[in-house]
């Protein structure tokens, strides 16, 4: 099975390629058709080069390991007999130097604060959906970093 992402660029008129003085904007258009602004962070690359309004690849792999996480707790929890009427995740990545010298992200921390119609979880419960749900997220199981649930106990 082939997902498909297009990215799109274009050297803006005036810019200065050659001194690294051009525009990081592009466009992520996914295969469903919707279109993301895209760019390499600020934190990276100095505006005016790029475009703090934009998502950043380090913050769309953050977000892809989220949302893979949710959507696979989300099934395990329906499986196990739970109702979830809300889930919010406020992840975060942390990019360091590598022992091989290499900048990367190395570990997401994701943080979910799920909310549960009718019969709650237990802590052993929860954390047992969490950790079914990270073993089998496509996402988690495609990358190097460190990937840590830092959910909260059960109720």
């Amino acid at each position: 099975m082939a997902h498909v992402a297009t990215i799109d660029w274009s050297g803006k008129p005036g810019e200065d390629f050659a001194v690294g003085h051009y525009s990081r904007a592009h466009d992520v258009i996914f295969d469903g058709g919707i279109t993301v602004p895209a760019s390499a962070s600020p934190s990276v690359v100095r505006a005016p080069w790029s475009v703090e309004a934009a998502a950043d690849p380090e913050e769309m792999l953050i977000a892809a390991l989220s949302s893979c996480h949710m959507l696979t707790f989300l099934d395990k929890a329906r499986r196990a007999g739970f109702v979830v009427s809300h889930y919010r995740d406020e992840a975060e990545g942390v990019m360091r130097k590598t022992p091989e010298g290499k900048i990367a992200v190395t570990k997401v921390a994701l943080r979910p604060q799920i909310t549960f119609e009718g019969r709650q979880p237990t802590g052993e419960e929860l954390d047992a959906l969490h950790h079914a749900a990270h073993e089998e997220c496509f996402i988690a199981n495609s990358v190097k970093a460190e990937v840590v649930v830092e959910a909260p106990a059960g109720p």
